[in-house]
């Protein structure tokens, strides 16, 4: 499914890895996702609030299941968030600018999953609106 229609279709994203530091760009994404008309979770294990925002330990935790799980973490990192975004019944695991993971895509897409690499959910959507 090409990214403008993932984009269109999927409203309600998991913010794995959102920031509690206000200038990181996880936390500007997940602020920008907000305010662009998405449905939009912190996910931190660290952190219990982000802004004004409760934050969540895991997908698992959160209170809607999310269609889109946005991952700001190192590469290596990313293929326990695949197989927790699997169990919850997540349509698109999408890894922000700079993290790839050949053998956690393999696995999502084997479980039905869309998947986009190294591309920012912010800059994408700003390009639709051109």
């Amino acid at each position: 499914m090409p990214i403008p229609q993932i984009l269109k279709k999927f409203k309600t994203v998991a913010v794995v890895g959102a920031s509690r530091d206000p200038t990181k760009d996880s936390r500007m994404v997940f602020e920008y996702l907000l305010k662009n008309g998405f449905e939009a979770y912190p996910v931190n294990p660290f952190a219990d609030q982000i802004g004004e925002h409760k934050c969540y330990k895991s997908l698992s935790e959160l209170p809607k299941k999310p269609e889109i799980v946005d991952i700001f973490r190192p590469s290596a990192e990313v293929m326990p968030i695949v197989d927790e975004a699997i169990k919850v019944g997540a349509k698109v695991i999408w890894m922000q600018l700079g993290i790839i993971n050949e053998e956690a895509a393999a696995t999502a897409r084997k479980a039905g999953l869309e998947v986009i690499m190294d591309h920012c959910m912010r800059i994408e959507n700003e390009k639709m609106k051109k």
